[in-house]
């Protein structure tokens, strides 16, 4: 988590913001109104712990922050209610939704926001009389799993038009002393050497071990994914997962964009995915428990279908090694490094990408979601379509976010305007 918040800065901000289309046109009292939406949100904010705890802590970049819940939380700061200007088309929707993810949120307050957005009118696809929620949480609070844990604990699987009352038993908490901000950085700060220690003894015999297995054929059975409607492009390879042919989808988008350019390089570009590494017993909204493995995207392959076999055959190849090492290695190791330390490392390793010729390991990131499966209301409107926004990074300036719900996937992307004008 705090290697997310170390990430943050004016240019880069790290937030990930599910993007919620409604359709309103089956209500009786014709529209959803913007109190009911408030109401939505305060019954359900006892569902996750996200919604109203806020960072202290840090010893001034000598500890960790943690979390404590805020005696200040104020429901209107967080959820805002604008509309697209006339005659509210996809391109307007688009440059709004860039400006607001180009916004960082107020780090002194719980790391939230929500965007009631009105006036999509003539948005290609929606349903007449729709609106949108645009949510902005930090990477630093939720991963993709935590963030549709978010998505579904603000919905109703009713049409009700409002939650029922709850009985809350939240408490809130005041601003922890300097005493306990420093004796808590001492403790942690004598603790990690020998985590980091341990960590390593594991470490370097599943390093081995990985190496040695990771190229041999993984025979054991998977579990067939949710039928969806990338299923019959999946079923022409067998063994291929959707993420496969989400992958091959993204790798030959940006095949077709650099061969614009002429700057499609020989070797394929990579990508990195994020591997859930949660627990069945431990699914709560705690923060991040993610890995990440390498995919080569294939795209020094012109054909769709043969481009889905590479990579298809890649994924095995670093499922396999990801599983023998085991894919909560770099959440193992983190426990162990010093906070400056990280902070330091990561500022140095931009620097060397900015100034050398040095390649980076992914040129991007592809992060695939799976969202709810059921139908939701919210306020009792349908809803219609998710997308998926996340953040670009230095050097890396491309982020397809991909996220399924409401009987649908999307791919969406977002991009730095400077090193990718031409969306």
């Amino acid at each position: 988590d705090y290697t997310f918040v170390q990430m943050e800065n004016n240019r880069t901000p790290m937030h990930i913001s599910p993007v919620m289309f409604y359709d309103q046109s089956k209500l009786k009292r014709g529209k959803v109104r913007f109190k009911e939406i408030l109401t939505v949100f305060e019954r359900n904010l006892h569902k996750s712990a996200v919604f109203r705890r806020k960072l202290a802590g840090g010893a001034m970049g000598l500890d960790t922050p943690f979390w404590v819940e805020d005696e200040h939380f104020d429901l209107e700061f967080h959820v805002r209610h604008i509309a697209l200007p006339k005659p509210g088309d996809w391109r307007q929707l688009c440059i709004l939704l860039a400006r607001l993810q180009a916004r960082g949120l107020d780090m002194r307050r719980p790391l939230w926001e929500a965007y009631v957005i009105e006036g999509l009118n003539d948005v290609e696809g929606l349903p007449p009389n729709s609106f949108a929620i645009m949510m902005k949480v930090p990477h630093a609070a939720i991963d993709g799993v935590s963030a549709a844990e978010i998505i579904a604990a603000i919905h109703s699987q009713t049409k009700e038009a409002e939650p029922p009352p709850v009985e809350d038993h939240w408490q809130p908490e005041g601003a922890p002393s300097p005493l306990t901000v420093w004796s808590r950085a001492y403790v942690n700060n004598i603790k990690r050497p020998v985590r980091l220690l341990e960590t390593a003894a594991e470490m370097i015999p599943r390093a081995i071990r990985a190496g040695r297995e990771s190229g041999q054929e993984n025979g054991a059975d998977r579990p067939a994914p949710s039928k969806v409607r990338f299923n019959e492009i999946k079923n022409a390879v067998p063994g291929t997962t959707v993420n496969d042919v989400i992958v091959s989808v993204v790798g030959g988008g940006l095949r077709k964009y650099l061969q614009a350019k002429d700057e499609l390089p020989e070797s394929s570009l990579s990508c990195g995915a994020p591997i859930n590494v949660r627990a069945e017993r431990n699914s709560e909204s705690i923060g991040n428990q993610v890995g990440v493995m390498t995919i080569d995207m294939a795209t020094d392959v012109e054909g769709a279908l043969d481009r889905l076999k590479a990579v298809s055959e890649h994924a095995r190849e670093s499922k396999a090694y990801s599983s023998a090492l085991g894919a909560s290695a770099m959440m193992d190791i983190s426990k162990g490094l010093w906070p400056q330390f990280t902070g330091a490392a990561m500022r140095l390793a931009t620097l060397a990408a900015v100034n050398s010729d040095v390649a980076l390991p992914v040129h991007t990131v592809v992060s695939n979601v799976p969202g709810p499966q059921v139908p939701l209301y919210l306020a009792g409107a349908d809803l219609h379509m998710i997308m998926g926004i996340g953040p670009v990074l230095d050097m890396m300036g491309l982020f397809p976010g991909v996220i399924s719900g409401a009987g649908k996937i999307t791919i969406n992307f977002v991009s730095c305007r400077e090193m990718l004008p031409d969306p």
